[in-house]
């Protein structure tokens, strides 16, 4: 039989990496998080963006509030190295963060750049695992990592372009993490929203008219938002879900299974 401990997050400690603003999935998890009772770490990527994060970090009393780019080397070691002054484990891992260049964003995949390629693939996926890294020791009972991923990782989406490669490598990275790390006890996960409305996804060609044909196409007639997506992503890091690991989980109001 489950305890009631096992329902909840209450003094456990979560890293969320990846909070734009009020609007961002990230903090739709964050909120979800603190809800089920964990105390929060929340970074910001620099100083222009740190007073749209400020506000949702305040809103849900983040212990840490920190900068971390991760291509910028060292940063994300100084918030593990916080992590490890503050709280002396972890126990909740959250990557949401992409980045393509503009140009390569916006082209066809055959012409995308060496150099665009690279960077995307290193901010939207190998910073996930970097993280894994340097959580793993840190979890001292286990835990959960999860990662944000999209539908354009496992189909051919218009004008997602070559993000969908990048993320497709991020739901591998998931899975192998998962065999992995599975033996310390920690979880691995990819997230697959369907289309929301952040900043982030702003930067896609024609958002809005992917927004409003993914709404019609899906069974239930709706979209996840951001509390829908963190509520899913807060059940999966539960003791309840501790043999749930390596997987895909679709919080998309059943648009991944129309044809």
């Amino acid at each position: 039989m489950f305890e009631p401990s096992d329902r909840s997050l209450e003094g456990k400690t979560a890293l969320i990496l990846g909070v734009a603003n009020q609007d961002s999935i990230a903090y739709g998890c964050a909120r979800a998080f603190k809800a089920l009772g964990a105390r929060l770490a929340i970074t910001y990527q620099n100083d222009k963006s740190r007073r749209f994060v400020e506000p949702a970090a305040e809103a849900v009393e983040a212990d840490i509030f920190m900068p971390c780019d991760v291509q910028q080397e060292g940063e994300l070691e100084a918030v593990f190295a916080a992590i490890d002054q503050q709280w002396g484990r972890l126990d909740v891992a959250l990557h949401s963060i992409a980045f393509a260049p503009k140009t390569d964003l916006h082209g066809r995949l055959v012409d995308s750049s060496a150099q665009g390629f690279s960077v995307a693939m290193d901010v939207s996926c190998h910073s996930f695992i970097r993280m894994a890294h340097l959580a793993e020791s840190r979890m001292h009972d286990g835990g959960a990592l999860i990662a944000m991923s999209y539908y354009g990782a496992e189909k051919v989406v218009h004008n997602y372009n070559f993000m969908g490669p990048v993320k497709a490598a991020l739901e591998s990275s998931v899975r192998y993490l998962a065999y992995e790390l599975g033996p310390k006890g920690i979880r691995v996960h990819a997230i697959s929203p369907g289309p929301v409305k952040t900043r982030a996804a702003s930067g896609l060609k024609h958002f809005d008219e992917l927004m409003a044909s993914a709404a019609k196409r899906t069974p239930s007639g709706q979209l996840a938002s951001i509390d829908d997506v963190g509520a899913a992503t807060a059940f999966l890091t539960l003791n309840v879900a501790r043999l749930i690991t390596g997987e895909t989980i679709y919080v998309d109001g059943g648009y991944h299974i129309m044809g």
